[in-house]
Formats: C-alpha cells, structure tokens, sequence
C-alpha cells in the first residue's frame, strides 16, 4: 500500500492541489483511496466535500498531526496533504508511514530559501530509510530566471525535480467543484497531463 506525504513547511506552494490530483487520479485507476488532512487550513477535506458522488470515490482519514493512525483495511493507496512548519515529531511520524515525499517548490527566491533546510532535513532523515523523496516545481512559468535558478538549486540537492508544472488556472477551477485533471475531458488540460506524466511515472516506480 503506498503512502505518498506532500510535504513542504512553507504555506501557499500548492500542497493541497498537488495532493488532491494524486487522489483524483489514484481514484480514476480504480484503487481504494484514502486522503489524509494534516493541515490546519483542512483544504483537501473541503475539495472532498465539493467532490460530484458520480465520480470515483475519495475516502477521508481523519488524522492529526500528532498522532496518525492506521487506515481502515482495503485501503490501497494513501495520500497525505500536511501542514506549513512540519517539524519534529510530526516529520518523524511522516517519515515512518510514508514510501514517497513529494515536494512542491515555488520558483521563487522567497520559496528556495524557505525550504532549503527542510530539503536538506529530508535527505539526511532518508539516509538508510526505504523513502523515496522528489521535488516538483510548481506554478511554474517557462523561460523565466526564476525558473533556471530553481533549477540551479536543485542541481546543489541529491534530491531530484521530477517535473514542472506550469501556472494555470485550471488547478483553481478544477478545485472549486472537487474534480482533478482526470475527471474532465483530456482535451481540455492536455497540457497539465503531459506535464504530470513524469511524475505519475515516479509514483509508479
């Protein structure tokens, strides 16, 4: 059963929209999918109150961030969206439960700088662990300085970027009726899902 945790200590990079995509498409291929709700803010529980009853289940965990519990049995794939300042106890209970961490990374100088210690954190808590870990650039805007310098800095990390993923509106109106990239026709995010391949490919592996 994997466990994929969306992690970044800095708010507003798009934990809750990366995570919630990965359930919806978790969903779409028929698994039995679990989305758990660290974060204060409780954005992916309320994308899930928005969710259609027509479209392919997406179960709540209610978990804290203190203490997060087992999921109920025949639960194949389980997605975490946790909270800004994870730190301490709550990064090592995430650390034990999760084979994959994902973090979304702004490429803004404010936002590198903001999440290079817990990048650097990461690794060493990895060392010898079975957690596969992976950044994808997020709200990202081609051809800019911004985005060679998030590439840069990434080059400096034994961390990999696993993909880009533009800024678009689609994300914001996806979200607002609780629906991901795979509930709506291909033809109208073929862009997004050309840019989300390498990552489902990553979470594949």
């Amino acid at each position: 059963m994997p466990v994929i945790v969306v992690a970044n200590p800095k708010g507003g990079v798009g934990k809750s929209t990366l995570s919630s995509h990965i359930a919806g498409y978790f969903a779409r291929q028929g698994h039995t999918v679990m989305l758990g709700d660290v974060d204060r803010q409780q954005s992916s529980r309320l994308w899930l109150k928005l969710r259609p009853a027509t479209l392919p289940p997406i179960l709540s965990w209610d978990i804290s961030q203190d203490q997060i519990a087992k999921p109920p049995k025949g639960t194949t794939h389980i997605v975490l969206d946790t909270p800004a300042g994870l730190h301490g106890k709550g990064l090592d209970a995430v650390m034990k439960l999760a084979d994959k961490v994902i973090v979304p990374l702004q490429a803004s100088v404010f936002d590198i700088y903001a999440t290079q210690d817990f990048l650097t954190d990461l690794a060493q808590r990895k060392r010898g662990g079975k957690v596969q870990l992976g950044v994808v650039g997020n709200r990202i805007k081609d051809h800019t300085k911004a985005t060679e310098h998030l590439k840069e800095f990434l080059q400096t990390l034994d961390i990999p970027l696993v993909t880009l993923l533009r800024d678009t509106q689609n994300y914001a109106h996806l979200a607002a009726h609780g629906l991901s990239l795979w509930d709506v026709a291909p033809a109208k995010v073929d862009k997004d899902l050309a840019q989300w391949a390498p990552l489902l490919d990553w979470l594949a592996t």
